[in-house]
């Protein structure tokens, strides 16, 4: 499940949950870039539970939308990463490392309103 909410005029939520295939990624997406449209120095709060690797299907329709999420990425100064699972808030902050003018932080999961107070600071 990819549910994307848009919970203000510069704030996009997304909850991340269970195994996501090529029809839940391309919805998903689709939602996203919509709720992103008209955000400028964005901010956005992922919610990831359950995690469960992507279906081959739902990578693909994510790797053939590549050039829309990197544009994606420049509408969004800051993104909370909240998550029960190690590895995947250690690769967050990895890849907001990698990519210049978004600041990507990680939180454990109970952790909510330290991100909400980091995203509004």
């Amino acid at each position: 499940m990819l549910n994307v909410i848009k919970q203000s005029e510069n704030r996009v939520d997304i909850e991340l949950s269970g195994t996501l295939d090529a029809i839940d990624m391309r919805v998903g997406l689709d939602e996203l870039l919509k709720a992103s449209e008209d955000v400028r120095n964005g901010q956005m709060l992922y919610k990831i539970t359950e995690f469960s690797f992507p279906t081959l299907g739902a990578i693909g329709v994510e790797v053939g939308r590549i050039p829309s999420m990197f544009a994606l990425l420049g509408k969004y100064d800051k993104c909370a990463v909240l998550c029960d699972t190690g590895w995947l808030r250690t690769a967050a902050e990895i890849e907001g490392a990698l990519f210049p003018g978004i600041d990507i932080k990680s939180f454990e999961l109970h952790d909510q309103n330290q991100a909400e107070k980091w995203l509004s600071t």
